[in-house]
């Protein structure tokens, strides 16, 4: 589990215990029981697991323990607690559909395959008011078959997620792919968290005709290059296809140009310079991507000093849009973002990640050899589309030493990009 994101709060394991144990009408409104259970996740240890147990079992209706409880529940999932599963269970049947909802979700995250539990929540598909998605994608996870003709009434849903949810659970229990195109025509959907869930349900299908597609979605790369790696995983283990049938898809997406993506979304008229960098500071990056193609093709003279000015103003705070100026500069070759570039480069917070490889791509667009150096450092580093992104920029720059760095990088896509490149220079080796 990844969760340079989950210590934020500064907290010992005791001091998050005795906030969650407080009563939550005694609590100090200077703590906060939902941090205390969400920090908890960084304890994998009995004495947090029970402390979150004894949380669940608080049934205070108030607000705030609600939202505790939910939280607790949520984290027991996270570190994959068994002996929490009868406390989980019990909130199947709560009347909070949120809470109904963190206890699904935990079960597939724990795993079981008591029929017993399983059948709860089979029979939750029939009750009002739930989160369906969740539900279908947990019965899936645990290849409930029992399920299958309660889920097939979802295929036809009207929500759209949840619609692509049930046909990419159909297709897996079945082993029927025939309606997986309307799964990848998820891809297109207007809203970007149907576009998100749809490459979600593509990796539970196992759907590996989607890679290419989802190369093409206009989403963040995050959730491309997750869905493309864990596609990539399960099936070159299944020898259904090989790093060769993922590679040109993966390094498409990490260049992550967004000539290179199917947009849904497009403008009546030419905005204004001023309105398209504020685009870049959008949550649904469909929207981001539509400016930056935009900019790159009517302003690409004017366009440095509008992203200098925004990234000293805001843009240097803002993760989405520091992604989306460092890119700019690099497909506008603007050479006098060299600094800009070398401190994205080397930006260690965590919510920053996505732009250190931005930057390395955007080094290799500059051509300025000045970058070599300071990209082959990044290969030392324990983050992988960095790494991969580097070896794309070195290549670029003319610079093939980083392969043979690669060749023995821990990470299997790092390793499999330089054992492809070796190959192909000495076939004979």
């Amino acid at each position: 589990m990844d969760k340079r994101f989950f210590s934020f709060f500064n907290l010992t394991e005791d001091q998050a215990i005795a906030i969650l144990d407080t009563p939550q009408d005694r609590i100090s409104e200077d703590d906060s029981r939902y941090i205390a259970a969400s920090h908890l996740v960084n304890f994998p240890t009995e004495k947090s697991i029970q402390a979150l147990i004894r949380a669940v079992q608080q049934t205070d209706p108030a607000m705030d323990n609600r939202i505790a409880r939910r939280k607790s529940v949520e984290t027991l999932g996270r570190l994959q607690a068994v002996q929490a599963l009868p406390v989980i269970r019990a909130c199947l049947s709560d009347p909070d559909c949120y809470t109904v909802e963190n206890a699904v979700w935990a079960i597939g995250e724990i795993g079981t395959q008591d029929s017993e539990i399983l059948a709860e929540v089979a029979q939750l598909l029939d009750k009002p008011g739930q989160t369906y998605r969740v539900i279908i994608h947990t019965l899936t996870k645990l290849h409930y078959e029992p399920a299958l003709e309660r889920i097939r009434r979802f295929v036809d849903d009207a929500d759209p997620p949840t619609a692509s949810a049930a046909i990419a659970a159909v297709c897996r229990l079945t082993r029927d792919y025939s309606q997986m195109g309307k799964v990848v025509a998820m891809l297109q959907h207007k809203n970007v968290l149907g576009r998100r869930l749809s490459i979600q349900d593509l990796i539970d299908a196992r759907y590996y005709d989607a890679i290419p597609n989802i190369a093409r979605c206009p989403v963040s790369l995050v959730f491309r290059l997750r869905g493309i790696r864990m596609l990539g995983e399960a099936g070159i283990a299944a020898n259904a296809i090989t790093f060769a049938t993922i590679q040109p898809y993966l390094e498409q997406t990490l260049r992550d140009d967004p000539r290179d993506l199917d947009l849904v979304h497009s403008y009546s008229q030419l905005p204004a310079l001023p309105l398209l960098i504020q685009q870049l500071y959008e949550t649904d990056f469909g929207l981001c991507y539509l400016a930056t193609k935009t900019i790159l093709e009517h302003y690409s003279e004017e366009a440095p000093a509008a992203l200098f000015a925004t990234y000293a103003e805001e843009g240097r705070n803002d993760y989405g849009a520091h992604f989306h100026i460092i890119k700019l500069f690099g497909w506008l070759k603007h050479s006098p973002a060299y600094d800009l570039l070398l401190a994205g480069l080397h930006n260690s917070q965590p919510q920053f990640q996505k732009s250190r490889a931005a930057a390395a791509i955007a080094f290799g667009e500059l051509g300025d050899k000045r970058a070599i150096p300071e990209l082959k450092a990044c290969l030392e580093t324990k983050i992988w589309d960095l790494k991969y992104a580097v070896l794309i920029a070195l290549e670029k720059l003319g610079d093939l030493s980083g392969y043979e760095i690669a060749a023995a990088d821990q990470d299997w896509l790092v390793q499999s990009k330089a054992k492809a490149h070796n190959s192909v220079v000495s076939p004979l080796s």
